[in-house]
């Protein structure tokens, strides 16, 4: 047990109206990821002295050198992947648990795989007490979950310097993949959709800025 208690007060709730309405003018579009944020309370992936935060469109650490990312990168990824009702989602990047959160409230089964052991460790047992059944995993976000394969989307919440063969292995046909891409420190959001042929399709929709993607090595 966390000992964390999930309120949820009229204040929060206007507070997130308000956010959703800031992420909607910045160009998000689709309905069922602005309605998924307004339902989802952020604040409660915040250790309680940063509750203020919680409602701004911008990232925040988290801990073990990580963040939860900014609210409109959240929606712009999640519109990217086209989430459909029963699609089984494989997160890399579990973090603070919000963005799966956000797929598991538009109807997803989602898959989350987290390389930092704190941060695993805090999710898989503060997800299912707030309600969100979400299969969470502590691993190498670059070989995905094989086990579970094939998977309708991935979403990467971190920057890669390439896109993982074993990840779109994973996809099946039709499937997408949404990954920020590049060394450097501003990556290029990518979308790979595997075709019914299994060829893939790379399209790029402009720079965003992530902490990287961990490897290998594990990190306690």
């Amino acid at each position: 047990m966390t000992g964390k208690i999930f309120t949820d007060t009229f204040r929060h709730k206007g507070l997130r109206k308000k956010l959703v309405e800031v992420v909607r003018q910045k160009g998000i579009t689709d309905e069922n990821v602005l309605k998924a944020m307004e339902i989802v309370p952020r604040h409660w992936f915040f250790d309680s002295g940063f509750m203020e935060f919680a409602y701004e469109d911008k990232a925040f650490p988290i801990g073990a050198g990580q963040t939860i990312s900014q609210p409109y990168t959240v929606a712009f990824q999640t519109q990217l992947l086209q989430v459909k009702r029963g699609d089984k989602i494989l997160e890399v990047g579990t973090g603070s648990g919000y963005q799966a959160s956000i797929l598991y409230q538009m109807g997803a089964k989602v898959f989350s795989i987290e390389r930092q052991k704190a941060l695993y460790s805090k999710s898989k047992i503060m997800l299912p007490e707030a309600g969100f059944m979400i299969k969470v995993f502590f691993g190498d976000g670059y070989k995905g979950l094989p086990t579970f394969a094939p998977f309708d989307k991935i979403i990467v919440t971190a920057g890669a310097p390439f896109i993982p063969e074993q990840l779109t292995a994973q996809l099946k046909p039709g499937g997408i993949l949404v990954i920020p891409v590049n060394e450097s420190d501003a990556q290029t959001m990518t979308t790979v959709t595997k075709l019914t042929d299994c060829t893939l399709e790379t399209m790029q929709h402009g720079r965003f800025r992530f902490v990287p993607l961990l490897g290998d090595k594990a990190h306690e």
